[in-house]
């Protein structure tokens, strides 16, 4: 049978038939009883070529139901198994096996096909040439060794012989080795060994040829052939040795001569080549010198990724042809001799190709229609034949519902029964495509294919699709729901695709839940439930971060992450998108990767995976790890001279960090051996330096490299250059004259160093002499020293000076002249005309005459002024001796003297200083400074608190400062907000330190405030708090705002200490220190420490600006502070120290809201003081009108109210109350034994009447004795006032209460 021959391969499904086939891949067991026409599944290739050691095996496997059975056509005959024993099926398939142990395999050769057919149709399988390997044995022959001359082309032919499938050819020698191959010398596609040219070393006896056949695995061999090269004086010597038995080529000379074609050998040729298939065309050339090759498209280019050049350019392969690869190619040769050209006509031929795809399997159902399209292609246009169940379409029962069209057939208005196999077969000249594609008649309600109740998870804001395969016929629909099945899914953000697939493209949280599908059609429905849930996504929080690191030290590659908690993440590190190393030095933690002791193996792209079930991120970066660069290399001295060369080198590595610079040193040799000294630095981008060289040096250098890491280790020292000695180049620098005693003058100098002296005996000559009009130059000569002394100078002279360097070489350029001066002496004079002028109580400025030069007799350092305070003018002040010294730099004539006492008498001097000393004082002059303000009383104290009174005592300030005129003290109450009420002013005498304050409201916190004046004005206060007491006989102070110590008397004699009189004073603001210090010193500072402080915890410092108080403030309250006073000197020193002061700063008490401020108090009280008033008013009447009260009254009135004064624990009015039957009522007699007890009341009424003590008023009413004091608990048994005050008196007394 021929290439036309129907052939029936590949399966074609219908459009019509999608949902079936998935329903064969999903659909399991659930499809098994439904019947399908046959399949085939896998088959034998169609040129299969065996292995004839095994058995032979000719695939055939198909499945339908029920499943089908199989034959086999050999040559176009049917092959009965039954009659030959040595082939069988194997179970369950149409898969033939051959045994050919008892026979031979050329008696299996042939052409094979399958055919499977089951009640519904039959399917046929391709054309399967079975063929056996060959590989002949080359045929013996005996090859004469060849001999040409030197340069002459040569063809060493292999013509192998013909095998199934064709060898591979390649040649070797008898060692197994290939022979090599150049431009010059190449294998050609048949296998022919071509020389361009031969050379002498071409000559050798082994040139063998072998032939790989690859299915039998055998390999052949030509007989060796010889080759001799020999140039033509060599072949006339040898000529008849050989004659008999040697071919001669190349009689005349080999000269050089231009390309010729080896292959192909005309100007033209043409080749065909199939599309898809591999097109190799050569061009071997011959000619001296060697050609060389070159190809091009004449009609256009060469398709870039599918063109290789092979053998030197002498092969061109183009794989995986198209039409496009069609035209002539044009392969050129060329030596320096000229050129040759070949053309190629390449034609592209296509044996039939599918367009889309083959037919696909159509289920139908009873009534529907389908189509099935058999599309394909190919050069020249294949043909195209239909066959039904195997038979030609044209020879099969005719059915009306069945139309052939060319390349398709349409079915319409199928019934059962029309069910078949339908193969389609396309062929031209170079090939055929063969197709099978079943139409399958079916009539079957809908049934779900996907499981129930899968669960869906895909990540939030990605794609979700909920699966509904389904099989059914017709053709079910498809419709969703979600949870309620309110309605069905259709429309945004919802997409219902042709597979019955719900795609939500962009999935949310609100679109998780449970989803329902229905699959319908005439013959019912089916639903199946799934659900989904949609995750948070994957991300990293934080990514690693590109590092450099340096070599053996740590780095740390944070990646932290966000998941979702439901799912379980893997974290994984790559490095350079491979696995980390298996090294103990990297650690990888739940969010990080450390490396330490990093190599720079380490160095590379790390990545950190976070991967889930459903999705994963990743971040990378970079670890870059770096080093001191390695030490520069090849030192070389060039371009020579005296006093300069030229330094090159090669740098080191520079491990990843950019050389920044190098450092280039030397070695002096001969005068600092063992010390090496910085020359230059040169850019990190050269490796030259032009270095500047001094005379009589012996140098030795190297260089240093710098990165940002640090410096490398020193290059190896280049070789010794010297330098010739000559004169000095410079003299000796800061040259100065200055005199150590009044009659010398000091000549010093800076030493030039041994690269300096540019050569030996280095000495100095000194010149000097007087600045003045014709002075004479002295010289003398110095060496091993810098400097020298000139004796016997007048004092504080001006000199010119010079110091010119020599050496054995001659001497230096001529110096500079410097300036200086013979040695200084005290001054030997006083200013003048020295004046003060007071310009305030504290400050006072000194004016003098400056002193002349001459009297000076040195360098003008500056003034002193001496002064200090004789005593104070106040009366009772001591005299005062330490002197105060301001010293002022430079030349002035006038200065200010700060931090004078007021209302002192003070003495002062002023003398000029120069470097040697101080001079004498101007005469002692004196002035006083006036009245200044004074410091704040010693202390306040407050004393005998009563209920409308207060006394308060104070000391004098300890800073009169001039005559205390007088104290003003003003004072103010203080509510529980802390808000301050009106203020009060009195002024006092100076004479007196007390004063009590009268009909101050009770029970109310006061602050004072007391402060001294003198005629200048008033100074800062001392301010103290109290409160006035709430009950006659108790008395309550405020809580001690303010703690002062006991008053210590005056010193008789001045302490060690210069600090005197130190005392305290706490206020709401602050603690006052207040102290006399008669020191000279001025940095003065006030110190304070918690006591019983830890050892760890440092004093406090508070600056004092001149005075003699400091108000420190921020102390805590309920904690006592050890405070003292301190003196110190210029570098912060302590120099004096008072003795320690206590301060406690007391915890106040908070505030309680005083009930007697407030207005719904206030109130209760006014109306029970008018209820008061009425009662008593009614008792005078009653009395007016009845007289007594007996006591049967007050038992029957016992339930009348009776006011309760004010008891004396609480200082509130008591209520009515009818429970104290033993109490007489206002009127009533006296009892028998004629006395009320007290017990009861303190403020109960007596009874009046015979022999009572009650008090009566002008009208005879009866009045009680009411008081805002309190009387104390253990007087209730004495008498009681014999006076009794008018009802308003009461009621005022009542009132002092609100």
């Amino acid at each position: 049978m021929g290439r036309e021959r129907f052939l029936f391969t590949n399966v074609w499904f219908s459009p019509l038939s999608y949902c079936f086939s998935c329903s064969l891949i999903l659909g399991g067991k659930v499809l098994q009883g439904l019947p399908q026409p046959p399949t085939i599944t896998h088959q034998s290739p169609k040129d299969y070529i065996i292995d004839p050691r095994e058995d032979i095996v000719i695939h055939c496997d198909a499945k339908g139901k029920p499943h089908p059975s199989f034959s086999w056509t050999r040559n176009g005959t049917h092959l009965d198994i039954d009659e030959d024993p040595n082939v069988t099926f194997r179970p369950r398939s149409g898969t033939l096996v051959v045994d050919i142990t008892r026979e031979r395999v050329e008696n299996y050769e042939g052409v094979y096909q399958c055919t499977a057919r089951n009640k519904h149709g039959t399917a046929v399988s391709n054309n399967i040439v079975v063929r056996q390997p060959r590989s002949p044995l080359w045929s013996k022959e005996k090859i004469k060794p060849i001999v040409v001359q030197e340069g002459v082309s040569l063809v060493l032919p292999c013509r192998p012989p013909a095998g199934l499938p064709p060898p591979v050819i390649f040649w070797m020698d008898n060692n197994f080795e290939r022979v090599p191959q150049s431009m010059r010398v190449s294998q050609s596609l048949n296998g022919d060994l071509y020389f361009s040219n031969v050379r002498r070393e071409d000559s050798r006896n082994d040139y063998i040829c072998y032939a790989r056949f690859p299915y039998t695995q055998t390999i052949q061999q030509k007989q060796p052939i010889t080759v001799r090269v020999l140039n033509l004086d060599a072949i006339n010597e040898t000529l008849a040795a050989f004659y008999n038995d040697t071919d001669l080529f190349s009689e005349a000379p080999a000269d050089e001569r231009k390309p010729t074609f080896f292959i192909p050998s005309d100007s033209q040729t043409s080749k065909m080549v199939l599309k898809g298939q591999v097109l190799q065309m050569e061009c071997i050339a011959e000619g001296l010198p060697t050609p060389e090759i070159s190809w091009t498209k004449v009609s256009g280019d060469f398709p870039a990724k599918r063109t290789f050049f092979l053998h030197h350019k002498k092969t061109l392969r183009i794989v995986n042809v198209s039409e496009s690869d069609a035209g002539d190619y044009r392969c050129t040769a060329i030596n320096q001799l000229g050129s040759v050209h070949h053309t190629i006509h390449v034609t592209v031929k296509a044996a039939p190709y599918w367009i889309s795809s083959p037919p696909r399997n159509l289920v139908l159902a009873p009534g529907e229609s389908g189509v099935l399209t058999c599309r394909a292609s190919g050069i020249p246009k294949p043909a195209i034949r239909w066959a039904m169940n195997g038979l030609a379409i044209e020879n099969s029962p005719t059915d009306v519902s069945r139309k052939v069209e060319d390349d398709t057939i349409i079915f319409t208005d199928v019934q059962i029964g029309a069910s078949a196999v339908y193969q389609c077969n396309i062929s031209n000249e170079y090939g055929y495509l063969l197709s099978n594609a079943f139409v399958n008649v079916l009539s079957e309600p809908p049934r779900v294919l996907t499981p129930a109740n899968k669960v869906y998870q895909v990540i939030k804001n990605h794609q979700a699709l909920l699966d509904c395969s389904s099989f059914g016929s017709p053709i079910p629909k498809i419709t969703w729901f979600k949870d309620s099945r309110s309605s069905t899914l259709d429309g945004d953000p919802y997409i219902l695709h042709d597979n019955g697939t719900l795609e939500i493209r962009i999935a949310q949280d609100r679109n998780s839940g449970k989803y329902t599908c229905a699959a319908r059609n005439m013959l019912g429905i089916d639903e199946n439930h799934v659900y989904l849930e949609v995750k948070e996504p994957t991300r990293i929080l934080r990514q690693p971060e590109y590092k450099v690191v340096q070599r053996g030290r740590s780095v740390v590659f944070e990646c932290k992450v966000k998941h979702d908690p439901s799912l379980i993440p893997t974290m994984t590190w790559l490095k350079d998108d491979g696995e980390l190393p298996d090294d103990e030095r990297l650690v990888v933690d739940s969010d990080s990767l450390t490396i330490t002791d990093v190599t720079e193996n380490d160095a590379g792209v790390y990545t950190c995976i976070m991967n889930t079930t459903l999705d994963h991120d990743s971040a990378s970066a970079e670890l870059t790890v770096v080093e001191r660069p390695d030490p520069p290399t090849d030192l070389e001295l060039t371009d020579q001279k005296k006093r300069s060369v030229q330094l090159t080198w090669t740098p080191g590595d520079e491990h990843n960090s950019p050389i920044q610079k190098f450092l280039i040193q030397y070695e002096d040799s001969l005068h600092h051996r063992g010390h090496w000294h910085n020359l230059t630095e040169v850019p990190g981008t050269k490796t030259t330096a032009h270095l500047k060289l001094s005379p009589f040096v012996h140098y030795t250098f190297r260089v240093l490299a710098l990165n940002a890491v640090g410096l490398s280790r020193p290059s190896f020292p280049s070789r010794l250059y010297k330098t010739d000695a000559s004169a000095p180049d410079e003299n000796p620098a800061d040259v100065r004259g200055l005199g150590t005693e009044h009659n010398n003058l000091v000549i010093s100098w800076k030493p030039l160093s041994g690269l300096q002296s540019n050569g030996p005996g280095l000495h100095y000559k000194v010149m000097w002499r007087q600045k003045r009009p014709g002075s004479e130059w002295t010289s003398v000569t110095v060496a091993n020293n810098s400097k020298f002394v000139v004796s016997g100078t007048p004092t504080f002279v001006p000199y010119e000076l010079k110091v010119q360097a020599a050496n054995e070489h001659g001497d230096g350029p001529e110096p500079a002249v410097a300036l200086g001066y013979s040695g200084e002496d005290l001054p030997i004079g006083a200013p003048e005309n020295v004046q003060p002028v007071v310009l305030n109580s504290t400050l006072a400025e000194v004016h003098w005459d400056p002193v002349p030069p001459h009297l000076i007799r040195g360098y003008l350092k500056g003034y002193k002024v001496y002064y200090w305070k004789k005593h104070s003018l106040h009366k009772h002040n001591p005299e005062h001796m330490e002197k105060d010294i301001l010293t002022l730099s430079g030349n002035h004539s006038h200065a200010m003297l700060p931090g004078l006492h007021p209302f002192s008498l003070y003495s002062f001097n002023v003398r000029v200083y120069n470097g040697k000393g101080e001079g004498p004082q101007s005469p002692d002059q004196q002035f006083k400074t006036p009245e200044g303000v004074p410091g704040p009383p010693t202390s306040l104290v407050v004393n005998n608190p009563n209920q409308d009174s207060l006394t308060l005592e104070w000391s004098p300030p300890h800073n009169r400062n001039g005559h205390i005129t007088g104290y003003t003290l003003k004072y103010q109450p203080v509510n529980n907000s802390n808000e301050l009420g009106p203020v009060e002013v009195l002024a006092l005498p100076a004479n007196e330190t007390s004063v009590t304050l009268p009909n101050l409201k009770y029970s109310t916190r006061y602050k004072f405030y007391l402060n001294a004046k003198t005629f200048t004005g008033e100074g800062p206060a001392i301010t103290q708090e109290a409160i006035t007491t709430t009950d006659e006989g108790k008395s309550q102070t405020s809580l001690p705002i303010a703690w002062s110590p006991p008053r210590r008397p005056p010193p008789k004699a001045r302490p060690a200490s210069p600090f005197t009189n130190i005392s305290s004073s706490v206020g709401e603001d602050g603690a006052l220190i207040s102290w006399e210090y008669w020191g000279p010193e001025k940095n003065i500072y006030v110190e304070y420490i918690v006591n019983d402080s830890e050892g760890e915890e440092e004093w406090q410092k508070e600056h004092v600006n001149g005075s003699q108080n400091v108000k420190l403030k921020g102390l805590k309250v309920g904690l006592s502070y050890r405070v003292r006073v301190v003196v110190k000197g210029h570098q912060d020193q302590p120099l004096h120290s008072s003795e320690e002061l206590l301060v406690t700063v007391p915890a106040v008490a908070s505030r309680q809201v005083d009930i007697a401020t407030q207005g719904w108090f206030i109130g209760l009280m006014c109306a029970i003081a008018l209820l008061i008033l009425i009662l008593l008013i009614i008792c005078f009447i009653q009395r007016n009108k009845g007289g007594k009260y007996p006591v049967k009254e007050k038992e029957d009135a016992h339930t009348d109210p009776e006011f309760q004064p004010m008891k004396d624990d609480d200082c509130a009015f008591g209520e009515y109350s009818d429970n104290e039957d033993h109490k007489p009522l206002k009127g009533s007699r006296t009892p028998s034994n004629g006395t009320v007890k007290r017990d009861d009341s303190d403020d109960s009424l007596v009874d009046y009447g015979e022999g009572g003590d009650g008090q009566f008023n002008e009208d005879g009413s009866f009045i009680g004795q009411y008081s805002g004091k309190s009387v104390s608990r253990d007087t209730a048994e004495g008498h009681e006032s014999s006076e009794a005050p008018s009802p308003i008196t009461a009621i005022n007394s009542l009132n002092s209460f609100v």
